[in-house]
């Protein structure tokens, strides 16, 4: 009896590493909003393209400065050239 109980138990397609669901990455802002960006030439001389509104923002000297905003490259806030 112990023999068939034990011969059963072998036979049975029980796998102790089921296949389990994979992880979800985590998504950003920046994932979701993936259309309705547009190309922009930074001060730096790159093209970046961003999502967010052109904002125009004060400079520590006073002066005013366009800048984009939401990027792809992951920038928050990228300077443009005027």
């Amino acid at each position: 009896m112990k023999v068939l109980t034990l011969a059963l138990l072998f036979s049975l397609p029980v796998s102790p590493w089921a296949p389990q669901k994979p992880l979800r990455e985590p998504t950003s802002q920046m994932t979701k909003r993936a259309k309705g960006g547009r190309w922009y030439f930074a001060a730096s001389g790159h093209a970046v393209y961003c999502y967010g509104p052109v904002m125009t923002l004060p400079r520590a000297n006073g002066e005013l400065q366009r800048v984009a905003t939401l990027c792809r490259d992951g920038s928050a806030v990228v300077p443009l050239k005027d």
